[in-house]
Parts: structure tokens; sequence; C-alpha cells
């Protein structure tokens, strides 16, 4: 690869990515030992329709060995050169003024734009818009966009993925009931994970009682 002139290269380390990079690798040679585990037994041509099996899946294959006799193994020096990159990641800037640490956090901010993005069409379904008028669609796309913001703000309060949250809050119920008296709508009671989302959200816990009518007395 040739560099040019002032690009500057940073090798940065996540310690939750290398977590993840791992536990990847351990799913990934737990099923690859499981379907070579008595290959030995199987006749050469056999082995051989097993290999081919495996080769397609990238993940499977690049841990997958063939010892001169022709018998699986896991690759073990496979394994431990890519053990050394778990958690990695190679950045390039061509700004000679910019810190390591600004670089980083530059990669970050467009992580986070593009996962805006794939979040606005994919969670939050900005499209299709079915609208006509300009001033529609102008108005659809800020409410996506205000979505979005109230998504990130969450997010940024809460410390944890919206997709996390929403299951919490999701379990939180209101239910109708009828009775002699009337009818009212409870809500379920409040777990503490969802008082906690809602304490660090500033907001006050919903009314146990929903709404109230009472029956209609006989004249």
């Amino acid at each position: 690869m040739r560099i040019a002139e002032g690009e500057r290269f940073v090798i940065c380390e996540s310690p939750e990515g290398a977590a993840r990079d791992a536990a990847v690798r351990e799913r990934l040679l737990a099923r690859l030992t499981e379907m070579i585990a008595a290959s030995d037994q199987l006749s050469p041509l056999k082995r051989a329709e097993l290999r081919g099996v495996i080769r397609p899946k990238p993940g499977l294959a690049r841990y997958l060995r063939t010892t001169a006799g022709g018998l699986l193994r896991t690759d073990e020096r496979a394994i431990k050169a890519e053990a050394k990159l778990d958690g990695k990641y190679l950045l390039r800037s061509s700004d000679p003024e910019l810190s390591a640490a600004d670089i980083a956090l530059g990669y970050k901010q467009l992580c986070e734009v593009e996962r805006g993005w794939r979040d606005m069409k994919q969670v939050i379904d900005l499209r299709p818009a079915c609208h006509r008028k300009e001033e529609r669609i102008r108005a659809h796309v800020v409410l996506c966009w205000l979505a979005l913001l109230l998504v990130r703000v969450t997010e940024t309060s809460c410390g944890e993925t919206w997709p996390n949250l929403r299951r919490e809050l999701e379990r939180l119920k209101v239910g109708t009931f009828t009775g002699p008296a009337g009818t009212f709508r409870q809500r379920t009671e409040i777990t503490a994970s969802q008082r906690a989302i809602l304490g660090k959200l500033k907001l006050a816990e919903p009314p146990r009682i929903q709404e109230l009518t009472p029956a209609a007395t006989a004249s």
C-alpha cells in the first residue's frame, strides 16, 4: 500500500470490541469443532466432501487446517494470529494536525452519522413517504428527524441502546377492567429497570389509574 505524503495511521483498541470478537470466535470454533469431531473415521472422499461444505463459509473456513494426511483440524496458528487483532482497527488521516484522539473521535462520529441514517431508513421508517405536497414531505422528514433525536437523547441519558430501552419499556402495559362499580384502566407495576430509565430521563411515573368511568346509576 502506497502512503501519500502527510498521511498518518492510528491503531485503536476497544476493550468492548475485543470481548465481542473473542466471543464470536469462540462460537465459530465450537461449531467447527463439532462439525469435524468425527471426521477422522470418515473415508477420504467423505472428508473432502465435508471440507467442501466448510470452505464456502468464511467464518469457519479461516480456522480450518488440513494435515498432510488429509485430516481436518482447527488451525491454532490462525486462531492465535487473529486473537492478537481482537478489538483493534486501523484509521488513516490526511490531516497532520489532528491528534490520535481526535482522529478516533472523528471516526466514531462518522459511525454515529451512518448509524443515524440506517435508523432513519429502517427503525423510524423514513421511507416510503406517502405525501404529494412539498410541505407535507418536509413535515414528515422533520418528524422523523425529531424521532431520531429523541432516540439519541434517550440513549445518551441512559447509557443503553434504544432496542434494549424500548424492550424494557414495552413491558409496561395498561389493562381495562370492568365491574359493577364501572370501568377503569390501570397500568402494570413499574419494574426497577423501568423506574431507573424514567429517573435518568427525568420523567414522572405514569399514574396507576389512567381512566375511571363509574357505572350508570339506575333512575
